[in-house]
């Protein structure tokens, strides 16, 4: 039986950032833009006559430039159904160009060589914004020493030109809105406090965990606030967090995530965790650092006061050889008893 005898951390993390780190400006952001089309000049690697909806967007195509052909007349495997994504960044004017991703919807092998013909692109409100075409480009998807083939999705440098502008009147309102990347009401109070102590009056409160609301200075435009505001430091409040990836045995975690005295069994595994002045050296031990003990037969392992943290677990247990499966299963189960406070998120 393994034995692993562990000790209690307590730490703060917090840290400085500026509030453009933390927050975003309501109001400013990307727009989401779909549009459906054809991919043209595939080399017999396009849809094949299964796909009806291909063989009737080609025809309804050439009816439009005065050629009447029936769907079931097409046999053309140069040709793929496609739909193309693109985000519309905010302030985008008329003419500016933008990335745009294409994806077969069909039974296409490949998308390589191909060209995408003229793509209105709309908004959720149904609107066209943009218009998408140019040459497809797979890059590192076509499995030219990559690590998947999947040439069935490419993108178009510059490929979308914005044709209708979506307007955000900034510069004449007087008020404006924070909102937290995450809700925290330690840091919603930071911002609020990092902003009135910069402007030495009360310009910012904080509404929520998430939001804060603004009010420009009378000396300053509303573009030259936001930029200041966005520049200033606070106090910011890391919330405890541990990742793991179940599929690869991944585990991220803070150096400093403290584990509360425990006793478990898993396996062979026995994890007992107290609270230790010095470090135990019993006889038959080695030393593997200043902070850590491994005891006779490698079975027990002893770590002195202040050493006990998420991190220091997770590495003692690889020094002790447990797979990746079962540390994420010792981390779930003190998760479950209180033993771990932190956040913990599985992918």
């Amino acid at each position: 039986m393994r034995k692993f005898i562990l000790l209690l951390l307590i730490s703060t993390t917090i840290y400085a950032a500026k509030i453009s780190n933390v927050a975003n400006i309501v109001g400013v952001r990307d727009n989401h833009l779909i549009g459906y089309s054809l991919v043209v000049g595939l080399k017999k690697t396009g849809d094949g006559t299964t796909s009806k909806f291909t063989l009737q967007s080609i025809a309804n195509m050439l009816k439009a430039m005065n050629i009447d052909m029936k769907p079931v007349d097409i046999k053309s495997k140069n040709v793929a159904a496609v739909v193309v994504t693109a985000e519309l960044a905010p302030f985008s004017k008329q003419g500016d160009k933008f990335n745009i991703t294409v994806s077969s919807i069909g039974d296409a092998k490949s998308l390589e060589g191909g060209t995408l013909l003229m793509t209105p692109l709309k908004g959720v409100d149904g609107k066209i914004y943009a218009l998408a075409q140019g040459a497809v480009s797979i890059g590192g998807r076509n499995g030219g020493g990559g690590a998947e083939s999947h040439p069935t999705a490419g993108l178009i440098y510059n490929g979308g030109v914005v044709e209708r502008e979506i307007n955000i009147n900034l510069y004449n309102q007087e008020f404006a809105t924070l909102s937290l990347k995450e809700a925290n009401f330690k840091n919603s109070v930071s911002v609020q406090k990092s902003i009135n102590d910069f402007y030495n009056t009360q310009t910012a409160v904080a509404m929520d965990s998430r939001t804060v609301k603004l009010k420009k200075p009378k000396n300053r435009s509303m573009i030259e606030f936001l930029a200041e505001v966005q520049d200033i430091e606070m106090t910011y409040d890391v919330k405890d967090r541990i990742i793991i990836n179940e599929r690869t045995g991944t585990i991220i975690s803070g150096v400093g995530i403290k584990i509360k005295p425990i006793i478990m069994t898993h396996g062979d595994i026995t994890i007992k965790i107290t609270e230790q002045n010095e470090l135990s050296k019993p006889k038959g031990s080695m030393q593997v650092d200043d902070d850590m003990v491994i005891g006779l037969y490698e079975n027990e392992l002893y770590t002195k006061k202040g050493t006990t943290t998420v991190a220091n677990l997770v590495r003692s247990l690889q020094k002790m050889g447990a797979q990746p499966k079962d540390i994420i299963s010792i981390l779930e189960a003190m998760k479950s008893a209180g033993s771990i406070s932190a956040e913990l998120k599985v992918i």
